[in-house]
């Protein structure tokens, strides 16, 4: 069923970060500010094939691996098999499931990882122990995690947290293995990348989210900018961009508009940030909100409507890469037009576009689009298990969905559904072992 997606979209579904995937490798300079090894996969993609499909064709691939694995690994736990897997042959026809494997996001991989982390989860609760061969998988997967997204670090660190919580056995082993899972990308970035050429992030790109924060409170809350402030505010963008760009639910308004100056907010960062952190003592509560509006994709189930920017983004439909970028922003490059939309069977490409369209609809936003309710079912569904078996290893299947919540809550950009795909994915999975285990509970 995935191969249908991938023959309907081929090579895939793109949006502005994957033509600069390309564009950091083919053109140059890489640069670290997305991830690095995704990156390099797209480029032997491109130099063994000539073509980027092959790399949504690994990703639909693995993205199988995953779900077939999660499934079982849960049916091993007690889920009903004939429901479970009925389910998981199910899956991959939603849209949800379908065009996002077939997207060029490094989200998907990331994804697939944390998927696969929950399925080992499942399998040390079925062993009811923690073994050295479980300990390695999950060491590897939570390492892939940090890098293929750049807060992969916050979630192995929230993950590994509740796994040592749990377990009672290599307690030690599985903290060190997961604060060197979580400090391998960031010694990356910061140490190795550059020494080989690979450039850093802007600051810009990096404090983003803060940028956010302080545009938030210029809009709530002008009376805390002195004139110094405003004079800092006006050198990176005319005051009313940050007027009109301080909605909670997003950033997008104020970085992603001409009027505001990646160069100057580079210049001016450090200046920002201290800005930032005055506002954070000076009104925390303001500052909270903020990141709580931005984050309610991951604990809010129904979207924001009276917020600007606070409904769910979820893919980009645009024929070919010169609808995402122009070439007054991304040099044009021969490989560019690669990112084209290239369906191997119109009439597929028709059907799965309908169908796509069709499950976009507001009524079912929170139900495919938004994770939120599925961590609260996946929390009640190893929580139950956990009860009635008297299991506690069975509450680590959820550990990776509580380390992504978190996480997204600490630290997002926008509204986007690819953050919370993993959680989606494993909660609809956990499923028939949530009514299984209500149904054994009422009995």
């Amino acid at each position: 069923m995935l191969l249908a997606w991938w023959a309907a979209f081929y090579p895939g579904l793109f949006s502005r970060d994957s033509v600069l995937y390309l564009s950091h490798t083919t053109i140059g300079p890489w640069i670290s500010d997305h991830s690095v090894l995704y990156d390099a996969l797209l480029w032997l993609s491109v130099r063994g094939t000539g073509d980027i499909s092959a790399l949504t064709l690994l990703q639909t691939t693995a993205m199988a691996a995953a779900i077939t694995y999660l499934a079982s690994s849960l049916v091993a736990l007690g889920a009903p098999r004939r429901w479970t897997y009925g389910l998981a042959l199910a899956l991959p026809f939603l849209p949800t499931l379908g065009a996002f494997s077939v997207s060029f996001w490094k989200d998907v991989p990331f994804t697939i990882c944390a998927m696969l982390i929950a399925a080992v989860c499942a399998r040390v609760a079925v062993d009811r122990e923690l073994r050295p061969g479980r300990l390695a998988a999950l060491g590897a997967l939570f390492l892939a995690l940090g890098l293929f997204r750049a807060n992969g670090f916050l979630v192995v660190a929230i993950a590994v947290a509740v796994l040592v919580l749990v377990v009672r056995t290599m307690r030690v082993r599985l903290a060190l293995l997961g604060m060197a899972a979580a400090a391998i990308p960031l010694v990356l970035s910061n140490l190795l990348f550059p020494l080989v050429g690979i450039a850093a992030p802007t600051k810009t790109y990096v404090y983003h989210t803060a940028f956010g924060d302080i545009a938030v409170a210029f809009h709530e809350r002008p009376d805390l900018f002195d004139n110094h402030d405003r004079a800092l505010l006006a050198a990176v963008a005319p005051l009313k961009r940050w007027d009109r760009g301080g909605t909670c639910a997003t950033i997008n308004p104020l970085i992603w508009r001409g009027d505001f100056s990646w160069p100057q907010a580079d210049t001016h960062s450090g200046e920002l940030l201290d800005l930032w952190k005055r506002l954070l003592v000076r009104e925390p509560a303001l500052m909270v909100d903020t990141r709580l509006c931005r984050g309610a994709i991951a604990w809010k189930i129904w979207a924001d409507d009276e917020a600007f920017g606070g409904d769910t983004y979820r893919f980009s439909r645009r024929p070919n890469a010169d609808t995402y970028v122009g070439v007054e922003q991304v040099p044009d490059y021969p490989e560019r037009q690669l990112f084209t939309l290239r369906p191997l069977d119109q009439g597929l490409n028709e059907v799965a576009g309908s169908w796509l369209d069709l499950s976009l609809g507001k009524p079912v936003d929170w139900l495919l689009w938004r994770g939120a309710v599925w961590c609260y079912l996946a929390y009640l569904t190893v929580t139950l298990v956990a009860a009635r078996s008297g299991n506690r290893y069975a509450l680590g299947v959820a550990a990776v969905v509580a380390g992504q919540q978190l996480a997204i809550l600490a630290n997002i950009s926008a509204q986007d559904f690819r953050y919370m795909a993993s959680p989606i994915f494993t909660g609809i999975l956990l499923l028939p072992l949530l009514l299984s285990s209500l149904r054994r509970r009422a009995s």
